[in-house]
């Protein structure tokens, strides 16, 4: 095995006890990406020359026994809408290609003093406004969607080109190329890790998650990045938690909602079927599955959409003013469209979230978590716009995508996209675990009970 092809614990492991070098690990990270990358582009910046001396200086720092944890001279990427200190960040798109970051947001200082070493920033579909990064290729099929819009951060991993990333998530941005790519992504509980310092796409509905090989890698980012920070409004202050799966196999006692509406609605049959068989694992772990109905499930895209298109809008009104030209098209449209929008609606889209919030804090009372798929179909060929169901109704690519994992955005709850296997066409599929507000380590706690009775070739990365 290569060191790129490492798991973060693994490679945290191999670097404590002596085994591995910093040196070594991003070394083997950038030769991959220098491989790989030139088919996927999951890059819009690279510093190789940064990220070998931070290597470097790594090195020297566990030599010298100072080693600050398990991100200790791990290599990772993060998503181009996240501020580095003199560093790019252009939301992968001409309107931002001049900018420079001045100070480092606080997800990038917190991963760095953890000894985090950044290889690069990742591709993300421009400003963050769509569900397939159309600049970058999947990491299993170069011919298919990355997912969006975390697709660079999600490809990255999958690839080996990065042993963690970060993505963002407002409709299901780290999620959904997190299952068309065969990773583990996820979007933490509205407000755990802090948002200063990165461009937003609709403030009221954005997250930072991370991208990782393995359920336990989660826990491991995740400790490093929560915690309160008053720059954001929106920051928790909350304690600090152990967000640490363990190493039991046996969820009995956990309760594992199934959906009888909504989540298994025009869903691929291959996808169904590996979801559910994920589901039955969960059961022979000692789970119980409670089968439950998803509240006010009409509303769902109405409400993710007039929430996010009148606060994108809002937030890109003077440079849509002034050089609207610079967008892509899609981007374009989508913002202009989202300035039609009346106040009315968007008070209603706020009083249906309102709604939605209370019907899901009573459904998570009979429940401990609820499974169910991530996206109901696996990587769409990038020429294709829309999807035809059996019952011969059309939705677009984007709708279906972030049909699944805009709930959890809306409500703000944790969501945990783990693979469960892949369809006929070799292309992954992913299963979403939702649980309670700040119940990450429950999430986790499944997720990993669920990956532990996969084959280590299942969580092989990407060729």
């Amino acid at each position: 095995m290569q060191p790129y092809e490492l798991s973060l614990t693994e490679a945290a492991d191999a670097i404590r006890t002596g085994r591995l070098s910093p040196v070594e690990l991003v070394d083997s990270v950038l030769h991959r990406l220098e491989q790989v990358d030139p088919r996927l582009t999951a890059y819009v910046t690279v510093v190789a020359d940064e990220a070998r001396r931070a290597a470097r200086e790594a090195a020297d720092d566990v030599a010298a026994g100072r080693l600050r944890g398990p991100l200790h001279g791990v290599p990772m990427g993060l998503k181009d809408l996240i501020d580095v200190a003199g560093a790019p960040t252009t939301a992968s798109s001409r309107v931002r290609e001049s900018h420079r970051a001045r100070e480092d947001s606080t997800v990038a200082a917190r991963l760095s003093a953890a000894g985090a070493v950044l290889v690069g920033k990742t591709h993300t579909h421009e400003f963050a406004y769509g569900l397939t990064t159309p600049q970058t290729r999947n990491a299993w099929d170069t011919g298919r969607v990355a997912g969006g819009s975390s697709g660079g951060s999600a490809v990255a991993v999958a690839a080996g080109a990065a042993t963690f990333a970060l993505g963002t998530d407002t409709g299901g941005s780290i999620r959904v190329p997190a299952a068309l790519n065969g990773v583990v992504g996820l979007k933490p509980t509205y407000g755990l890790v802090p948002r200063h310092g990165v461009t937003s796409l609709s403030w009221s509905l954005d997250h930072v998650g991370p991208l990782t090989r393995t359920v336990p890698d989660q826990a491991l980012v995740l400790a490093a990045l929560a915690g309160h920070d008053p720059r954001d409004p929106a920051s928790l202050d909350v304690p600090a938690r152990d967000y640490r799966p363990g190493d039991a196999e046996d969820l009995t006692g956990l309760r594992v909602g199934v959906p009888r509406t909504y989540y298994f609605d025009h869903v691929d049959p291959e996808v169904e079927a590996a979801v559910r068989q994920a589901i039955d694992r969960l059961q022979a772990l000692g789970a119980r599955l409670v089968e439950v109905e998803i509240p006010l499930t009409r509303y769902i895209l109405a409400t993710q959409y007039g929430l996010m298109a009148p606060e994108a809008s809002a937030y890109h009104e003077r440079t849509l003013r002034t050089v609207p030209e610079l967008y892509q098209d899609d981007v374009r449209v989508l913002l202009e469209a989202g300035e039609l929008m009346s106040a009315g609606d968007y008070l209603r889209a706020q009083r249906s979230r309102s709604l939605m919030r209370q019907e899901w804090a009573r459904l998570l009372e009979e429940v401990d978590v609820i499974a169910a798929p991530t996206v109901p179909m696996t990587a769409v060929k990038a020429e294709e716009s829309a999807v035809t169901w059996p019952d011969g109704s059309v939705e677009s690519v984007a709708d279906a995508y972030v049909r699944l994992s805009a709930p959890a955005n809306i409500t703000g709850v944790p969501s945990l996209s783990v693979p469960v296997g892949q369809d006929a066409a070799g292309l992954p599929i992913g299963m979403q675990l939702l649980g309670r507000p700040l119940g990450e380590r429950t999430l986790l706690r499944a997720g990993h009970a669920y990956e532990r009775t996969r084959s280590a070739h299942e969580l092989a990365p990407a060729a």
